[in-house]
């Protein structure tokens, strides 16, 4: 994608989905592998397949539906990406957060971003949910390289708060009601396809992660330029290369998500209220 038509590209898509939508949202969910049934509890929905909206990119990998869900979720107006795509697919950084410009243009302020991840921390088990609390951006790239459009947000924007919060509070009160236990720990976000080494995971525990995985940290990144309030949350899935003895298959992974997939989605639902 020229860097020069990448406002322009965005605009596009908005108009196209301004043109189809009754409603705006309030809220956008990025729902990751194995988790976009929630986009089933919408009410009122409407859906539209990635492979129908402008300058969308589709996502190849097997566990993402690929759908973008307007509707409303307790009663608020949310729009949840069902599936997402991956930098390790071949997409450019800018194409790979393109749905979260989109977001941001379409007036939305707050964003939660869910992934399955590898257990880094050996405390984690799988089927644990991990509210994100920063993240170690090791992809290898940066969506905001090149030249910077004053239009999205400024040259150099602050990642002190990236995982805001207020927002994590919300998520912590939520899981205190429903009895879930939660954890809360660094995201490291790697380039992919592969999984990582056990020598790498070592690494990773020595920078300070709790929690690996292949997305998530380009989408924080472009919308904290673009001024909007994140919260992130994974599900454990596996235990990362070196800490448990099975190797690791992306149809476990795909199986520990199904497996935590109500109480996921009960979380959700509560703190959409709140958020």
């Amino acid at each position: 994608m020229p860097e020069t038509d990448e406002f322009e590209r965005v605009q596009q898509t908005v108009q196209w989905l301004d043109d189809r939508i009754d409603e705006s949202p309030e809220i956008a969910m990025v729902l990751g592998s194995g988790l976009g049934a929630l986009a089933d509890e919408l009410a009122d929905a409407t859906a539209f397949s990635y492979g129908d909206i402008p300058n969308y990119p589709v996502s190849a990998v097997e566990g993402h539906a690929g759908e973008l869900v307007f509707g409303r979720l307790e009663g608020r107006p949310v729009v949840v990406m069902s599936g997402r795509v991956h930098y390790y697919e071949g997409w450019s950084a800018k194409e790979v957060t393109l749905p979260m410009r989109t977001f941001g243009q379409l007036g939305i302020e707050r964003t939660l971003i869910t992934n399955s991840a590898g257990g880094v921390n050996p405390d984690f088990s799988p089927g644990d949910l991990m509210v994100i609390s920063d993240h170690l951006n090791l992809t290898g790239t940066n969506p905001l390289r090149g030249l910077n459009d004053e239009r999205f947000g400024p040259r150099f924007p602050d990642m002190s708060d990236a995982y805001t919060e207020d927002l994590r509070s919300i998520v912590h009160a939520a899981a205190a009601r429903l009895d879930i236990d939660l954890q809360q720990g660094v995201y490291a976000g790697m380039a992919g396809p592969s999984y990582e080494t056990p020598a790498e995971i070592r690494m990773l525990q020595t920078l300070g992660a709790d929690a690996v995985g292949m997305s998530t940290v380009p989408e924080a990144i472009v919308a904290n330029h673009m001024g909007m309030e994140v919260v992130g949350i994974s599900c454990i899935t596996n235990f990362a290369a070196g800490l448990g003895n099975e190797k690791l298959d992306h149809e476990d992974v795909k199986r520990v998500a199904a497996e935590i997939r109500d109480t996921f989605a009960t979380l959700v639902k509560a703190i959409t209220t709140d958020i």
